[in-house]
């Protein structure tokens, strides 16, 4: 088990600099026209699987990084270049994490592969759980997943909503009701496989931000998928189900797998959110240099130069637990504080915050799109909703703290 250090390796620093060089380089260059196109931006999506960027083969040495930084500084790099292509690009890892987390070996070699193909014929994966009335409140859940033992298959019906991805993506995760008396704990997951008949697209969101990311209803109408897509496998999920009913009697709680997934990613989402705000302090402290205003730089007021200070400030702390929570996960060591909400929570906030004060220091031309920190604020926003907005992290870390069934 590697010791939690605030130093990059070698080689990390280099898989670092590759990545910021592909996101100056590429992304940045193509976000304005993206974000006007509302569009998933395939030829940069392309460009990242040439190079080995858009691939499981970096995923998988990222998310096995014994440190646990190898993902938080994808994230915190591919965001800072932009955000909207950037979750174009690990869009499809959401759906990979499920996989793993709830997978058997032989389902992580299957289908992982099949979610981003290769450069000369790209993929992408679709996590499917929120729903039109069960978004934070995943009890509310209606999918249903109702087997058929007659042909070893799962019959799959609901909608789904807010899913990266959805309706476009070759392999979709979704996770049903199995069990609708155990409530949340009678969930579970599924492949959905390339080509199956009964899945399809429904909305299409037209957002605030992060705009070059397709998000998308998913209607399922009597999907059939064979048992062997049920993630994990049904003599696992019964054992589960009847150590569900079990602690239900005795009042036990007892995690299900979509918020295994959720909490996996969650300081994946917050290095999202540090290298959004990252990305925005950067434009205001070069802007706030070279801006000349009575005859000296903006930067020489103190009302500007104390904001960058907050900024920067703001920024590290976040980076800091997003680290934390990162290294802890990696090492196998329990979130006993909530440390992982802690990291989303914090770093999405920061994200909000900080572009906010980069246009304020713009002034009008922060708030025109001539300058990218418009865009920034805009993609910002969604990091105190998605995951897990700010208040359910809130009520996570109060519950965990308090050992109460806070509401």
């Amino acid at each position: 088990m590697a010791e939690f250090a605030l130093d990059l390796d070698d080689e990390q620093k280099a898989v670092r600099e590759w990545i910021h060089g592909f996101a100056a380089d590429v992304m940045r260059p193509a976000a304005a026209e993206w974000d006007e196109r509302e569009e998933t931006p395939w030829p940069v999506i392309q460009e990242a699987a040439k190079i080995g960027l858009y691939s499981l083969d970096f995923y998988a040495q990222q998310y096995f990084d014994p440190t646990g930084l190898g993902i938080a500084m994808t994230m915190e790099e591919l965001f800072w270049g932009d955000a909207g292509i950037g979750l174009s690009i690990v869009g499809t890892a959401l759906a990979a994490v499920g996989v793993l987390a709830n997978g058997t070996e032989e389902q992580v070699g299957t289908w992982i592969p099949q979610m981003y193909g290769d450069a000369d014929d790209v993929k992408l994966g679709a996590f499917c759980s929120s729903e039109p009335d069960a978004g934070s409140d995943v009890s509310a859940m209606r999918t249903r997943a109702v087997y058929d033992q007659a042909t070893d298959e799962w019959v799959l019906n609901g909608t789904k909503t807010w899913a990266t991805n959805g309706g476009i993506a070759n392999v979709h995760v979704v996770v049903a009701v199995v069990d609708p008396e155990l409530g949340s704990k009678g969930h579970a997951s599924f492949i959905v496989p390339p080509g199956t008949n009964g899945l399809s697209q429904g909305q299409k969101f037209k957002k605030h931000g992060i705009r070059a990311s397709h998000t998308a209803e998913v209607v399922l109408d009597d999907v059939r998928v064979p048992g062997g897509c049920l993630l994990g496998g049904k003599e696992k999920l019964d054992e589960r189900l009847a150590r569900a009913r079990e602690r239900a009697r005795s009042g036990e709680r007892v995690k299900n797998a979509a918020m295994a997934t959720f909490e996996a990613s969650r300081p994946a989402v917050g290095a999202q959110a540090v290298g959004i705000a990252r990305a925005a302090y950067e434009v205001a402290l070069d802007y706030a240099r070279n801006r000349v205003q009575f005859g000296r730089p903006i930067i020489d007021n103190q009302g500007v130069a104390f904001q960058l200070a907050d900024m920067r400030t703001q920024i590290d702390a976040a980076r800091l637990l997003v680290w934390r929570a990162s290294w802890m996960a990696s090492a196998g060591k329990p979130f006993t504080a909530a440390e992982g909400s802690m990291s989303k929570l914090y770093a999405g906030e920061v994200a909000k915050t900080v572009t906010a004060q980069a246009m304020q220091i713009l002034g009008g031309n922060g708030y025109t799109r001539e300058y990218p920190v418009e865009r920034m604020h805009r993609d910002a926003a969604i990091y105190t909703i998605f995951e897990g907005t700010s208040e359910i992290q809130r009520l996570v870390i109060a519950r965990t703290l308090s050992g109460m069934p806070i509401r």
